[in-house]
């Protein structure tokens, strides 16, 4: 019996410092209708944060994905080389991005990616880097 304890608090401790025990599920909802971010990890609410998603003629596109990939001086190659800091690719070419044009923040203004002030965009980047793409979760709704 007492080798049975030892293996079952053997098993438990390699599983709870196993880096999966420890990765946070992280969730940006992002609100195109109200403009707004949400990040919440493992189920709380860490942020709720001013957005911009895509004016008139493009499209930000709606559902769900898990990061991609990471660009912290991301340029844009499409759109003349327009500055994409602290970027967190989850669609192609779109992403969670800073902006500098801060007074559009709240309203629709960009391409189709999703704006937010640089020092909000620094702390998801960081957050994202830190918990693992695979542990971060975009949503898009309505």
């Amino acid at each position: 019996m007492r080798r049975f304890f030892v293996t079952f608090l053997a098993l438990l401790f390699v599983q709870m410092n196993a880096p999966s025990a420890f990765a946070a599920n992280l969730i940006a909802k992002i609100s195109l209708s109200s403009q707004t971010m949400t990040v919440s990890q493992n189920g709380f609410v860490r942020y709720r944060w001013k957005v911009s998603t895509a004016r008139n003629g493009y499209v930000t596109p709606k559902g769900s994905w898990s990061a991609k990939w990471l660009s912290r001086n991301h340029r844009s190659r499409k759109y003349d080389n327009a500055p994409m800091p602290y970027a967190v690719f989850f669609n192609g070419g779109y992403a969670v991005h800073a902006t500098y044009d801060l007074k559009r923040l709240g309203r629709p203004a960009s391409h189709g990616c999703i704006r937010l002030h640089p020092e909000n965009a620094a702390a998801f980047f960081a957050l994202t880097s830190r918990h693992g793409l695979k542990n971060t979760r975009i949503v898009v709704t309505r």
